[in-house]
């Protein structure tokens, strides 16, 4: 049974944004980083630049969801956008 469930951010190879969820944030990040994960074996190497934690399944599971639509995607250019400056990936909206 996990107590906390994460959904986490990636910057991969190509400074593209890369949203998931898992039960274990480690295990998963060191399956990203070991090409063990089909969506991102060919853009390594990447980075983990966020991660938040939910009590619930159901919360974090919604909230990936969330950050993948466009508003999702807004609100992490804002929440980001420092670090996507750096990068140079800030959009101005």
């Amino acid at each position: 049974m996990n107590i906390a469930f994460y959904v986490y951010i990636l910057e991969l190879k190509n400074k593209a944004l890369y949203t998931g969820f898992t039960g274990n944030i480690k295990t998963r990040y060191n399956q990203h980083i070991n090409g063990l994960v089909a969506s991102t074996r060919g853009l390594r190497p990447l980075k983990l630049v966020h991660y938040e934690c939910y009590i619930l399944e159901e919360d974090a599971r919604r909230r990936e969801k969330f950050l993948k639509t466009s508003d999702g995607k807004m609100f992490l250019n804002r929440q980001l956008s420092s670090y996507l400056r750096k990068i140079g990936r800030y959009k101005e909206l």
